[in-house]
């Protein structure tokens, strides 16, 4: 299965280091899109190393012809996840925001492209009514499937629910949709 992976900023990014790993153990093709966020967490480098192929940072400087790699990588896709999903992603995606590489590729994707995500943020963030109503938004377009953040102690030392899922959680997810085609 080809599996496009978004990678939004925040602590959990080191987390699909793991799951870019597990997937390709499993024979899955992994293409990566990071956020400019995200590479303050974890470098493009090592998803480069981890998947064989070149990470897309940026709308202009992508993986191949500059200016149309996100309909390229759009169309590449079987099943797209974002994992971690950050509160401003989700927000961008539900409103239908492009304006990095991440959200502009999503916004590419084929009509039938069915959408992993994989929310990671603080408790409070996650609860938020517009978060909550950003979640309902995706899920009635019917092609979005959350993976529940978990609870446990937090990068900003809360304890609560709001931390990335098992990354082999994620997959069996990404496995599950996947094959929804």
């Amino acid at each position: 299965m080809k599996i496009l992976l978004g990678v939004s900023g925040g602590i959990a990014a080191y987390k699909a280091c793991d799951l870019v790993s597990l997937a390709n153990k499993q024979g899955h093709q992994v293409q990566v899109v990071m956020t400019a966020s995200a590479t303050r967490f974890v470098t493009p480098l090592s998803f480069e190393a981890l998947s064989g192929r070149p990470v897309m940072t940026s709308t202009w400087e992508g993986v191949g012809n500059p200016g149309i790699d996100h309909i390229e990588v759009a169309k590449w896709a079987d099943v797209a996840c974002v994992a971690p999903c950050s509160a401003n992603t989700m927000g961008k995606l539900a409103c239908g925001i492009a304006d990095d590489a991440l959200s502009t590729v999503w916004m590419a994707l084929r009509r039938g492209t069915q959408c992993v995500i994989a929310p990671a943020m603080n408790t409070e963030m996650w609860l938020n009514p517009v978060v909550q109503r950003n979640r309902r938004w995706l899920e009635e377009l019917g092609r979005y499937h959350f993976v529940e953040p978990v609870e446990k102690r937090l990068a900003c030392g809360d304890i609560g629910i709001g931390a990335l899922a098992d990354t082999s959680s994620v997959l069996d997810t990404i496995s599950t949709v996947g094959n929804l085609k």
